[in-house]
């Protein structure tokens, strides 16, 4: 399969069916490839949108909230099998390169321990956990992993690689969960099974947050568009709406044809060490693998 850089005649058509502006509604890649369309004339103006919540600049993507919501309700329903069975539950999640899934459902589900990309694991401390919830009479844990979680001095467990053209994250990230769970069975004796739930958490009904949230992001886009504010990102800084512009968002990843993916030109929104979620989920003896 060739692929071709049609970007110069996409923008030729553009200008010749006299679109005002192109609003684009995605993730980091997306808007890359927004800022370059705005590097080449095109009036835009992008749509913070994807449930990894990793757009850069923004607080909160509408899409993010649906997806921990879902993740959530399987924790729920986990819980059951693994109490009455007496088994490691391992739920793995989506993500990419960043936490924020993981992290929250973990909280919202009442998981004993969230792996996250941003703190690589130590899997003899997550054996740990759970041989101390033995010792305490709890024969069952529930252990949430993203799907970019790697071992400390390990790297990503990948599925296969993609042929999506240059520039592209071809990486396709999956199978972590799995081998957690054979890890944790081998460790501690206990039963354990994984439970990957891929694109059940892309897809559905939104939860009515995303529907608000979709909603304000897009009345301000389009405020945006009548202020001819374009070449920025409608985001919400400090719980309020307001903007900032494609460059910023891109950060270091100026080259044009270089999308997205976890590179140091890659100006992704991960999980912080001093984010509330990390102390809280500390707080509250979720196990994070360090």
């Amino acid at each position: 399969m060739e692929y071709k850089d049609l970007s110069d005649e996409a923008v030729k058509n553009i200008k010749e069916f006299g679109f005002d502006c192109i609003f684009t509604l995605g993730g980091d890649g997306t808007q890359k490839s927004a800022r370059d369309f705005s590097t080449k004339g095109v009036n835009v103006i992008g749509v913070p949108k994807t449930i990894d919540n990793d757009v850069a600049c923004t607080e909160i993507t509408f899409g993010y909230n649906t997806a921990v919501s879902v993740a959530m309700e399987a924790l729920d329903r986990l819980h059951t099998t693994g109490a009455t069975h007496h088994r490691i539950m391992v739920l793995e999640v989506m993500g990419r390169y960043a936490g924020w899934i993981a992290l929250e459902s973990a909280i919202a589900g009442g998981a004993d321990v969230a792996l996250i990309p941003e703190i690589p694991y130590d899997i003899n401390k997550v054996a740990s956990k759970i041989e101390n919830r033995k010792k305490r009479g709890k024969n069952f844990s529930v252990v949430v992993v993203a799907e970019g979680a790697k071992p400390i001095g390990g790297e990503l467990t990948i599925m296969g690689t993609r042929d999506n053209g240059e520039g592209v994250d071809n990486t396709k990230l999956g199978g972590i969960g799995q081998v957690v769970a054979k890890q944790l069975q081998e460790m501690t004796g206990l039963e354990a099974r994984n439970t990957t739930l891929g694109y059940m958490q892309r897809g559905g009904t939104p939860t009515a947050f995303d529907r608000v949230l979709s909603t304000k992001y897009g009345t301000k886009a389009m405020e945006l568009a009548l202020e001819g504010k374009f070449g920025t990102l409608a985001v919400i800084k400090n719980g309020r709406l307001d903007s900032v512009s494609l460059e910023e968002v891109v950060g270091k990843n100026t080259k044009i044809g270089a999308v997205s993916g976890n590179t140091e030109e890659s100006n992704l929104r991960k999980v912080t060490m001093d984010d509330d979620l990390v102390k809280t989920a500390r707080d509250i003896g979720i196990n994070l693998g360090d």
